[in-house]
């Protein structure tokens, strides 16, 4: 299970200290302008050694298109594409080649496979979201000439939380700082914490809230394949992903319907459209979406692989200790902003396209 979507599709390929992170996109668009600028700077989102509260590791993450763009625009044949390795320290893994790091892929990978890398976990590893990055991208310029905005943004890091309600906030201040926070107060508390928890060998985890502005009501299945369903198993499907909600989410359900219910409104005396004088349901009623804003938020566990020593196991069950060596996130929220975005922007082309598959 290396695709990810139906129309839209995403093959990857690539091991964290192998050669390349690489895929090949299916169901492209043909005539898309390819900003390649653009595709640049999400993976520059992304890369490693952006601050001081992510891993060192160094890397330039260039992306080289391989196939499926002419003069500048897609010509709907698959685009293959390639993000060389460059900066491995495949030594500084040695210490666990016999071992399995506590909650992390080390364990499930050997018992299904029978073997493993444990060079920065191989094909288990943060690293190979890449490819997530550059389809996302791709599916970002699409919706782009539809009107539709992904943005996502970190909104808890461990016990320091903004207000669930996003109207509160300006998002285009997101980039502004390290944490990708847009509230400059919380994003400098939110700093501190992570760098104390870096200093202490440990990591921590937090909650990205993502808000998509723009899309048309009518995307998404009645039953297998509702539209919230597939934004589910996208997020879910990230490393270090512990969690997903949608709407009011868990909070809703000490509510009365009285009050959940999203009241249909005319947007004018004029206007034969509709709106909702709430958004509850997070832009997503029956599994298909009602033209709101689509929101949801993803929590992250703390990075499983901390620099302290653990107890743990070798792969033949015998007791044993590990200290892990290298270069590591102590939160992954900051760099995790533009996968979230890559994977929704992906899911909610993916759907538009199988939508109008089915109308014609």
């Amino acid at each position: 299970m290396n695709t990810f979507g139906h129309i839209f599709r995403l093959t990857t390929f690539g091991e964290s200290h192998g050669e390349a992170i690489g895929g090949v996109i299916d169901g492209m668009p043909a005539g898309i302008d390819i900003d390649m600028e653009f595709i640049q700077e999400e993976l520059n989102r992304r890369r490693p050694g952006q601050s001081k509260i992510t891993t060192s590791r160094n890397e330039p993450d260039k992306v080289e298109l391989l196939s499926g763009v002419f003069e500048g625009k897609s010509t709907g044949c698959p685009i293959g594409f390639i993000v060389r390795n460059t900066n491995q320290h495949s030594h500084d893994y040695d210490n666990m080649r016999d071992l399995f790091r506590p909650s992390h892929a080390d364990f499930t990978y050997y018992y299904k496979y029978g073997t493993r890398d444990h060079r920065g976990g191989g094909r288990s590893s943060a690293r190979i979201t890449i490819s997530r990055c550059v389809g996302g991208a791709l599916a970002k310029l699409v919706l782009r000439q539809l009107g539709i905005i992904i943005q996502a943004y970190t909104s808890q890091v461990g016990d320091i939380s903004l207000d669930r309600d996003y109207h509160l906030y300006d998002l285009s201040k997101t980039e502004s700082n390290a944490v990708r926070c847009p509230d400059t107060e919380k994003a400098n508390q939110m700093e501190e914490l992570i760098s104390q928890v870096k200093a202490e060998g440990d990591t921590i985890g937090g909650i990205i809230t993502c808000v998509i502005k723009g899309c048309p009501a009518g995307l998404g299945e009645p039953e297998f394949g509702k539209l919230h369903a597939d934004l589910g198993a996208a997020m879910l499907g990230i490393n270090a992903v512990k969690g997903f909600e949608y709407g009011e989410g868990f909070d809703g359900v000490t509510a009365r319907g009285s009050e959940q219910n999203d009241i249909f409104i005319p947007i004018s005396e004029e206007s034969s459209q509709h709106s909702t004088k709430t958004n509850h349901s997070g832009g997503i009623q029956g599994g298909i979406s009602n033209g709101q804003d689509i929101y949801f938020r993803v929590a992250f566990k703390p990075v499983a692989t901390i620099l302290t020593q653990q107890d743990t196991i070798d792969i033949d069950g015998n007791p044993t200790t590990l200290k892990a060596q290298g270069r590591h996130d102590p939160c992954v929220l900051p760099r995790a902003v533009p996968i979230v975005e890559a994977m929704a922007a992906m899911t909610i082309l993916d759907h538009f396209l199988l939508n109008k598959t089915i109308k014609l």
